[in-house]
């Protein structure tokens, strides 16, 4: 990849992606998460734009529509016309198999936010971030694959630290 390659529009708008995704994951407060997420979501949907893939950015104007109605709602009907629109949008924009890899990445993070917590909740959000991860390298997404990898890192530790917090209580009850 050329030095131009990794400051062309597409590029600079994914390492704006990054910064707002890493600044999203730093919040304490839910709500401020939520919103920030959207916002990352939505900088992700110009960015996949940029870079070609209309897929990964209608995935990501869903992924950020369903951040934002989160601060308002988890019902399970407003989840499942959030996943009823995304599965409708892959079938008319995705064109490839590669094409899916969001689609799927952004259904699972619905059903992770709005049915899921503790460690499932993660697990669903990593296999999420695998899929994500996947098509940012397809893509040549600098600043998406490390948004990513941070966001894989992240919740690999917490997911193992919630798993020993939960043993370590399993073990004081019984013994």
């Amino acid at each position: 990849m050329s030095s131009d390659a990794f400051f062309s529009p597409a590029q600079l708008v994914g390492y704006v992606a990054f910064a707002i995704g890493v600044y999203s994951f730093l919040q304490k407060d839910d709500r401020r998460l939520r919103a920030t997420i959207g916002a990352q979501a939505f900088s992700y949907a110009v960015h996949f734009l940029l870079l070609g893939s209309v897929a990964a950015a209608a995935a990501s104007l869903v992924t950020a529509v369903r951040a934002l109605v989160s601060l308002y709602t988890r019902a399970a009907v407003v989840a499942a016309l959030i996943l009823a629109t995304n599965i409708a949008l892959g079938f008319l924009i995705a064109t490839e198999l590669a094409g899916w890899l969001p689609v799927v990445a952004s259904c699972a993070g619905t059903v992770a936010f709005f049915f899921f917590d503790g460690i499932a909740l993660r697990l669903i959000l990593l296999g999420a971030t695998a899929c994500w991860l996947t098509n940012n390298l397809i893509l040549g997404s600098i600043g998406g694959t490390l948004l990513e990898l941070f966001l894989g890192a992240v919740n690999v530790t917490t997911t193992y630290r919630l798993f020993r917090e939960e043993r370590a209580r399993k073990a004081r009850k019984s013994g």
